[in-house]
C-alpha cells in the first residue's frame, strides 16, 4: 500500500445500465438509467442493437433533457441496449465525452460505457498515440477500445481479456455488439456491478441493484472482481481475465453515492447508513432536542443516530428535488449555487431548539457552513454537527471528482478548526473502525474489503501515473 499526501486532479464517475433480450429495450434502459441519475447528471446516452446494427442518441444534461422528446426513444428500436449517465470534472463536460461511445469499424462495431478512473490512463494513452491511435474524447473509456483493436487475439473476448490486464485502476465496462452484451469489473471490485433477469428471461447489467428493482428484474449475482460476464441469446456466462484480485469496495458508495434501496456485496445501503448513525451516536453523543438529517443521503444515518440516542428525529430540512447533487458539481461556484438553491429549513421544527444535524460526509465544507447558518436563521439556538463517516483527508484515484487536496477541508485542519470554520457548536466524525464495523462486510481483506483511502491515505493498488506526484509530495513534506 502507498500512503499519499498530494494535490491531484482526476476524472469523473458514471453509471451504466444494459439489457439484452426484450423488445423496446431503449425504453427499459431509459427507466433503468433514471434510477441511476444520482450517479451522474452532466450527460446521458443510450445505444441499441437492432437487426445487427447499432444506433444511439446522447447529449448533455439530465436524462430528461437528453430524451425530452418521445420520438428520441421511439427511434431507438432494438431488443438490446446499453445506457450511461456521467458526471465529470470541470472542462470535461463536452459532447465528445458523453457515452456510450459508438465505434464503427470496417469489420465490427460496438458501443462502450465506462464507470471509474484509470490510474495508468495517461501512460497508456501516450503509448497508443505514439503508435498511431487517434482519440476523439478525453475519457479513459476510449483507451480500452484502442487496446482491443490492437490485440492480435482471435475473439473479442480474448482481446478484451488481454486489454483488461493492461488497464489499471477502478473500472466497470459495459460493451454492446450486434451479437452480445459484455460487462467487466476491475480486480478490486471498487464499483458495484450486478446481474439481473426479467421474467421473460432477458438479462440486465447495472451499476446498482436499485436499477434492477425499477426494471422489475430479479437479482442473480454481483459481478466479482476480475470477472467478465457475457450475455447473448444463449443466456449468460462468467469468465475471469485475472486471478490477481483483492476486494476493495469503495466505501463512499455506502456512505454517499449509492441509493439507499441498493444492495452492495449483500449489504443494504440504508441498513449500513443506519448502522453508521447508531455507531456515531455511541461514539459522539450530544445534548439536544431534535435530530435532523441532511437530505437525502444522510437521512438513514440520522434515523439511526436518533434511535440510538433517544433524541426525537424531525424533518428540519427540506430539499428541492430538482437540484443536482452539489458534491458532484464540476466547479466550486456551481456547488455553492446548488447548495443555496436546494435546501431550506423548517422553522417550526428548529426554532428555539438545540439541533443535532447528521451529515454523511464533509468534503469541502461548503454545504455544512451554509446549513448551519440556515438553521440559525430559522431560530435554532444550538447546532451540533455529527458526520457519519471519518474525516475526508485524501483524494481518490478511483473516480470521485475531488480535483485538489487543498479543497478538502480536513486535509490541513483539525476537527476543532473545522468546527469553527463552519460555525458549529460542536463537531464529531465517525471513526474508521466504526465505519467499517457498521457496514459489516466480511471479507478476508484489509478493512474487511472496503477501500477507505479517503480517510486513511492507504491505497490498495499501485498509483502508476501518480507516482511522480507522490514523490514530489514527499519532498515538499520534508521541506516543511
Amino acid at each position: 500500500m502507498i500512503i499519499v499526501n498530494r494535490r491531484i486532479s482526476f476524472g469523473g464517475g458514471y453509471a451504466v445500465f444494459g439489457v439484452w433480450g426484450i423488445s423496446d429495450a431503449a425504453r427499459l434502459c431509459y427507466f433503468g438509467l433514471h434510477s441511476l441519475q444520482h450517479r451522474g447528471q452532466n450527460g446521458a446516452g443510450i445505444v441499441v442493437s437492432n437487426k445487427g446494427k447499432l444506433n444511439g442518441h446522447k447529449g448533455l444534461g439530465l436524462l430528461t433533457d437528453v430524451f425530452k422528446d418521445e420520438h428520441q426513444i421511439d427511434d431507438l428500436k432494438g431488443d438490446a441496449a446499453i445506457g450511461h449517465v456521467r458526471y465529470g470534472k470541470a472542462g470535461s463536460n463536452e459532447m465528445k465525452n458523453i457515452e456510450p461511445f459508438l465505434f464503427e469499424f470496417h469489420d465490427e462495431e460496438f458501443a462502450l460505457g465506462f464507470n471509474g478512473n484509470l490510474t495508468n490512463g495517461t501512460t497508456l494513452r501516450k503509448e497508443l498515440e505514439d503508435n498511431g491511435a487517434i482519440f476523439s474524447s478525453n475519457s479513459d473509456a476510449e483507451i480500452l477500445m484502442h487496446l482491443i483493436r490492437r490485440s492480435e487475439k482471435d475473439t473479442l473476448i480474448e482481446r478484451m481479456k488481454e486489454s483488461l490486464n493492461k488497464v489499471k485502476g477502478a473500472f466497470s465496462y459495459l460493451i454492446l455488439t450486434p451479437n452480445e452484451m459484455i460487462g467487466a469489473l476491475d480486480p478490486n471490485g471498487f464499483r458495484p456491478f450486478s446481474i439481473g433477469q426479467l421474467s421473460n428471461g432477458a438479462y440486465i447489467l447495472a451499476s446498482e441493484t436499485c436499477a434492477l428493482d425499477v426494471a422489475g428484474a430479479k437479482f442473480i449475482r454481483s459481478v466479482e472482481p476480475g470477472e467478465i460476464v457475457i450475455v447473448n441469446n444463449d443466456g449468460y456466462q462468467i469468465e475471469t481475465y485475472t486471478e490477481d484480485t483483492m476486494i476493495s469496495i469503495d466505501s463512499m458508495d455506502y456512505i454517499y453515492f449509492a441509493r439507499p434501496d441498493s444492495d452492495i456485496a449483500g449489504v443494504n445501503v440504508h441498513t449500513a447508513r443506519k448502522n453508521m448513525g447508531r455507531t456515531l451516536a455511541e461514539e459522539a453523543p450530544a445534548v439536544a432536542d431534535v435530530v435532523v438529517g441532511v437530505p437525502n443521503s444522510s437521512l438513514s444515518a440520522a434515523s439511526g443516530y436518533a434511535e440510538k440516542s433517544g433524541i426525537p428525529y424531525e424533518i428540519g430540512l427540506v430539499k428541492n428535488q430538482y437540484i443536482a447533487r452539489t458534491f458532484i458539481q464540476p466547479t466550486q461556484e456551481l456547488r455553492e449555487l446548488g447548495v443555496r438553491m436546494k435546501l431550506s429549513a423548517v422553522r417550526g421544527v428548529v426554532k428555539g431548539k438545540r439541533v443535532v444535524i447528521v451529515d454523511d460526509s464533509i468534503v469541502r465544507g461548503t454545504t455544512s457552513k451554509y446549513i448551519i447558518q440556515l438553521l440559525r436563521d430559522a431560530g435554532a439556538v444550538e447546532v451540533h454537527v455529527r458526520v457519519a463517516s471519518p474525516t475526508f483527508r485524501y483524494p481518490s484515484f478511483y473516480g470521485i471528482d475531488v480535483e485538489d487536496r487543498n479543497d478538502l477541508v480536513a486535509a490541513d485542519h483539525s476537527v476543532e478548526e473545522i468546527s469553527e470554520m463552519i460555525g458549529a457548536d460542536s463537531l464529531a466524525f465517525l471513526s474508521v473502525n466504526g465505519t467499517v464495523d457498521s457496514i459489516g462486510l466480511k471479507f478476508d481483506a484489509p478493512n474487511s474489503g472496503l477501500c477507505m483511502s479517503y480517510f486513511t491515505g492507504e491505497y490498495p493498488t499501485p498509483l502508476y501515473d501518480y507516482e511522480a506526484d507522490y514523490l514530489e509530495s514527499l519532498k515538499k513534506s520534508k521541506n516543511h
